[in-house]
């Protein structure tokens, strides 16, 4: 594919845009629900007990304590400064095994997460990572979701307002191409080439079988090229329970976004074979308006439909006594935020 029908294809699409272009056209909203809270980063207040309720600059470990363990999979943090050989000594006293996964503790769009085979793989991302950073268990689950989850305070019960389904970014073989060809011949992947050579290498030449299925990216991020799918209407009344009752669990926990790993739709209604792997709060997106299906009005009716829910949680959680983030500390939240992503893209 052209380098010219990619930008076109770009440009065409609204989900590849930057998030400037989706979310600046919004700022009048914005500035209404914040004269409403009386404070333009009212969504301090949105879940209490995660630092600038959850919006950026957030400590994963620490959510992940706040999260109920059976749900969530082994998890070691490991400092900046930490040597890799107690590092490792740590990670396998744990019974978390080879491969396994790294990611940043204070995450962005996935950046910086990556699956390590080897200790040599993993004293490289030791070296090249910016900050402290997670390692986690592989889980053997295949399927992954994200589930949009908001309760006002003093509710008895949450709501779910949005599921998506991630389909891993991935290729078919078909028997006479290798698999940067058929990275080329979609352009999803294909826009993902630049990020694939530097970690596949000499992989990219193999020759897939027909109908072999070759995983390019084992994760459900959007921005590293995950198709997501809104599957909003297989909402049901058990699995609202399942995630409402993890929640329910989680102190001062009203708003956000729960990413899962699971085995069967079915399962996870029953509440089996499953598991939490992030949960993030106000900067959490409703990542079913990505579905290629979807125009971007509908994209920006959910986003501010979203933004309502937060700041009604917000200004009630004010009322109880919880603050909201001054202009200036605000300010300085985003400054550290942008210098953090510009680090972790490098990784």
């Amino acid at each position: 594919m052209s380098v010219w029908k990619l930008k076109w294809h770009k440009l065409t699409h609204w989900e590849y845009w930057p998030l400037w272009a989706i979310y600046y056209p919004l700022f009048p909203v914005w500035l209404y629900y914040s004269i409403k809270a009386r404070s333009f980063f009212f969504f301090n207040a949105a879940n209490p007990s995660m630092k600038h309720g959850g919006m950026a600059m957030v400590s994963k470990m620490e959510i992940y304590n706040m999260i109920p363990q059976q749900y969530i999979p082994k998890t070691v943090f490991i400092a900046k400064d930490e040597t890799s050989e107690n590092a490792l000594e740590r990670i396998l006293g744990s019974n978390i095994e080879f491969p396994f996964i790294a990611k940043p503790d204070i995450g962005i769009k996935a950046f910086g997460v990556d699956k390590i085979h080897t200790k040599a793989e993993f004293k490289s991302y030791l070296l090249r990572t910016p900050s402290h950073f997670l390692v986690q268990e592989l889980i053997p689950f295949t399927k992954e979701l994200g589930i949009f989850y908001v309760r006002k305070p003093g509710a008895d019960k949450g709501k779910i307002t949005g599921m998506v389904s991630k389909e891993f970014l991935s290729v078919i073989g078909d028997g006479k191409s290798t698999i940067e060809q058929l990275i080329k011949k979609n352009p999803r992947s294909h826009l993902q080439l630049k990020a694939l050579d530097q970690k596949l290498g000499d992989e990219l030449n193999i020759v897939l079988t027909k109908g072999e299925k070759f995983v390019l990216v084992p994760f459900g991020s959007h921005t590293r090229g995950a198709r997501f799918v809104d599957i909003t209407h297989k909402l049901n009344a058990d699995l609202e329970q399942v995630i409402d009752a993890i929640c329910s669990q989680m102190n001062e926990f009203h708003y956000g976004r729960l990413d899962v790993l699971y085995n069967s739709f079915e399962e996870l209604c029953e509440g089996k074979n499953f598991c939490v792997i992030e949960i993030n709060g106000a900067g959490g997106e409703a990542t079913h308006i990505y579905d290629p299906k979807h125009s971007l009005f509908f994209a920006w009716r959910e986003i501010t439909k979203h933004w309502g829910f937060m700041n009604e949680v917000s200004i009630l959680n004010h009322k109880k006594g919880h603050s909201y983030l001054s202009f200036r500390g605000g300010r300085a939240m985003l400054r550290e935020h942008h210098a953090l992503e510009a680090q972790i893209r490098l990784v």
